[in-house]
């Protein structure tokens, strides 16, 4: 007797479909799992097999045959405990066979507990787009599935739960979505920071339109301290960034009972020693890198110059692109990584280069030694580059309290309100991620934005993507404005900001 039971896994951040199929037959005894399993697939044969016998079941003297289909894909993970085991009793006549709509996965313990796995949100996407409708989960994933939407969420404790659930000795409710409230995770507020008032506009423009920004200053001056407080005045996250968040971590086992939905935007920092698939992702079994742990979010490089050269050309292509692929020889997956770059770093190895203490004791040449260490290509594209000056005493002993993170994320957030109404047929989210027929759109410019642009582009060599990001971002100083058209003073702002040349250093 064949018992086929539908479960799931999951390739780089989306679900699959898989069939558990199980034959008894005659024979010598014995457990074999086909279909390309990974050696935790292959140990839920001793997983199983102490479940059944602990739950009251007996596995007779008989050869078993269980094959993941489709069996040219590598199946990995715990997740097919469960469904394994349900086949097994379905081949043995323990029980009936789910019906085609009922789909199952799960880790179990030697007791027949039910463990939470990874990826339970695209797994049970996926289910939705299969047409199951009673998914069946481990209740610590129930929640997080549940997000999903169109389909019933089972959450199982154990497996004496589900059997009688399944015989019609008992009904188990369906999860409920989790409430979408305010994260109210503890963010630094910018009120705390005294002065740098051009560096916060900086942060400001930088957050409403999810632009790339690097800020340049000697130690002390605050250039961790206010990049540690931007996820409080980054706009709120819509539902569907929610799910794609979400989904990676999931992926990654970063999501829990307590915290089942990733409802602020991620702030990624990683150490300076992080490998370049640290970064962008991979390993023997490919997981999220960093840039796509910030996916919607923030990803923070502190003293930039430190990291490797290999390590910062990792981020070009997903700069551009919003997502990264990772290729292995046992294939590739791509994972989403459309995220906001924060760099900070020091104007040289010393720090003090430029200061009128006459600290630094650098030579030209070991300043541009060091600046040497970031390509052209990457600065490129960075559409913010500024200066954070040293802290004067007067600034540093004014007791006048400073713009609170609350009232900067109020005007953030009608900026972006805008440009999502702008963008709402095009797929886009920010004025960052504007192409060039959005330029073209919205970015008309009046005879005296062109006489500007003309002369930055004349004096400041500047290439054809530092012009497109000098007009995002005077793009997103308008709608900070309430302004519909492009102003010469947002393209002077904008200007501005492209100003810090590394050449010359």
């Amino acid at each position: 007797m064949v018992a086929r039971i539908k479960s799931f896994g999951v390739s780089g951040v989306g679900g699959f479909p898989v069939s558990v199929e199980v034959d008894r037959s005659n024979g010598l005894p014995g457990f074999d799992i086909v279909g390309l399993p990974d050696a935790a697939v292959k140990e839920s044969r001793e997983r199983v097999r102490s479940a059944i016998k602990n739950t009251g079941y007996r596995i007779p003297a008989s050869k078993l045959t269980v094959n993941l289909a489709p069996a040219d894909r590598k199946k990995a993970g715990t997740v097919y405990d469960l469904p394994i085991l349900i086949g097994v009793l379905s081949a043995l006549g323990e029980i009936k066979e789910p019906t085609e709509d009922c789909a199952f996965i799960g880790e179990l313990s030697l007791s027949g507990e039910l463990r939470p796995v990874s990826g339970a949100l695209p797994m049970a996407i996926a289910a939705s787009r299969e047409g199951v409708k009673r998914f069946f989960v481990p209740a610590d994933n129930a929640a997080e599935a549940a997000f999903a939407g169109d389909i019933d969420i089972i959450p199982l404790k154990d497996v004496f739960e589900l059997i009688a659930c399944l015989k019609g000795e008992k009904e188990i409710p369906p999860a409920s979505e989790p409430a979408l409230s305010a994260c109210d995770a503890q963010i630094p507020d910018f009120s705390d920071v005294k002065g740098q008032s051009n560096v916060k506009r900086a942060f400001e423009i930088a957050a409403a339109g999810g632009h790339n920004i690097l800020i340049v200053g000697p130690p002390g001056a605050g250039k961790s301290m206010m990049a540690k407080r931007l996820p409080g005045i980054l706009p709120d996250m819509t539902r569907q960034e929610m799910i794609e968040t979400t989904e990676i971590y999931s992926v990654a086992g970063l999501t829990g009972k307590e915290d089942p939905v990733v409802r602020s935007r991620p702030f990624r920092s990683p150490h300076h020693t992080v490998s370049a698939a640290g970064l962008a992702g991979g390993g023997t079994s490919p997981r999220p890198g960093e840039i796509s742990l910030a996916h919607n979010g923030v990803l923070f490089l502190d003293e930039l110059p430190e990291f490797r050269s290999d390590v910062l050309e990792v981020l070009r292509q997903p700069l551009e692109d919003g997502e990264v692929t990772v290729s292995r020889v046992s294939g590739s997956v791509t994972y989403p990584s459309s995220f906001m770059l924060v760099c900070a770093m020091n104007p040289c190895k010393c720090g003090w280069y430029g200061h009128p203490s006459g600290k630094c004791k650098c030579s030209e040449q070991d300043v541009k030694r060091y600046h040497s260490r970031i390509s052209g290509p990457l600065l490129d594209r960075i559409d913010i580059m500024v200066l954070v000056p040293a802290l004067e005493y007067e600034e540093l002993r004014t007791r006048v309290p400073a713009e609170s993170s609350a009232e900067i994320r109020k005007r953030v957030n009608s900026a972006r309100m805008l440009q999502q109404r702008r963008f709402s047929d095009c797929g886009i989210s920010s004025n960052a991620r504007m192409d060039s027929k959005g330029l073209r759109i919205f970015c008309s410019l009046s005879p005296e934005c062109e006489e500007l642009m003309k002369m930055a582009f004349d004096n400041m060599d500047l290439s054809a993507r530092s012009y497109d990001r000098i007009l995002r971002v005077a793009r997103t100083i308008a709608d900070l404005d309430g302004e519909e058209e492009l102003l010469p003073e947002h393209i002077a702002e904008a200007i501005q900001y492209r100003t810090y040349d590394f050449r010359e250093r």
